[in-house]
């Protein structure tokens, strides 16, 4: 692959007659990670771009020739991250507070000097008799997704745990061992110390770059702070003017109006829904798609090519 490209921006460089002329181009983003991130594991890869599909596709095709077949172009009506389930694993994923199986957390504080991770079992049974294999649950669920959280947020430096305390040998020697086997898939240098008498695990992990902070919490849409908002049971009107604009002012018949999964429900709900009232009355150019990134009196339009349409009014961005 080195030759080949070498050869043709020599050849590009010789057949050139208008300078300034690109000669060579590092490959695009998607390519950079799959490079750092592909391996024989995966089943499948979507892309919602043409573009980017044909590069991912030609790359895949010159270093697993037998895995060209698994990239795909996602052409689907729903945003790509709602269709597979990302968007409500980024915004579960990433705020303060992490959960896992059976009602146990995990608590993440950033601090200056170093992250601290609390373990807690949450709505979890704790009779006395199972208390130490109920520990042992909750740690070892702890010790699977703090691997992965490691991972997905880029955490570096010192980071301290606090999990809950077991009173066995034995059992603080199995999460030992169960963290270690965790880490060995994180590809950063890491180091990772036996639980001290306080039940408290010391990892240390390669800093290449800060850690990765993903505001989760939302701004109201509506109000934009200001605590009051205009009554819910008048939004779907409050829409319908905006298409009512959009297809008889501005002359655009065929769109998408985004809106929050529970809107869309309503809108679409019934044999005669509110979505075909508003089709024959401005046409089948109207869709209504659900989308999980908006908050819930939230909404987008999106023309035929899915670019953005700002229908905002001044009196709603005051």
């Amino acid at each position: 692959m080195l030759n080949k490209r070498w050869e043709t921006a020599i050849e590009k460089v010789q057949k050139t007659q208008k300078r300034p002329q690109l000669v060579f181009e590092e490959t695009g983003r998607a390519v950079a990670l799959l490079r750092d991130l592909f391996n024989p594991t995966y089943e499948n890869i979507y892309v919602n771009d043409n573009d980017v599909f044909k590069e991912v596709q030609h790359y895949v095709s010159l270093i697993a020739p037998e895995k060209a077949g698994i990239v795909k172009l996602y052409s689907g009506k729903t945003p790509i991250f709602d269709n597979f389930n990302i968007t409500k694993q980024i915004k579960s994923s990433f705020g303060k507070t992490v959960n896992y199986k059976h009602g146990a957390y995990l608590i993440i504080e950033h601090t200056e000097a170093l992250h601290v991770v609390d373990v807690n079992s949450g709505n979890r049974s704790r009779q006395v008799s199972g208390q130490e294999a109920n520990a042992l649950d909750v740690n070892l669920g702890a010790a699977d997704e703090l691997a992965r959280q490691l991972r997905l947020r880029d955490m570096g430096g010192i980071i301290v745990v606090d999990f809950i305390d077991m009173n066995l040998a034995e059992d603080r020697q199995m999460l030992y061992e169960r963290m270690c086997k965790n880490m060995q898939k994180d590809r950063a240098r890491h180091n990772i110390l036996p639980l001290s008498k306080f039940g408290l695990m010391q990892i240390t992990r390669q800093r290449v770059r800060p850690a990765m902070d993903v505001n989760v919490e939302e701004t109201c849409p509506t109000c934009f702070g200001k605590g009051k908002i205009k009554s819910s049971i008048l939004f779907t009107d409050q829409l319908e003017s905006k298409i009512d604009r959009l297809v008889n002012k501005i002359g655009i018949r065929k769109f998408y109006l985004h809106v929050h999964p529970y809107v869309a429900a309503y809108i679409n709900q019934g044999v005669v829904s509110l979505k075909r009232k508003w089709q024959f009355k401005y046409g089948f150019g109207v869709h209504i798609i659900s989308s999980q990134k908006l908050a819930f009196l939230q909404y987008e339009f999106y023309d035929a090519e899915k670019q953005f349409i700002d229908m905002k009014e001044e009196i709603e961005t005051k």
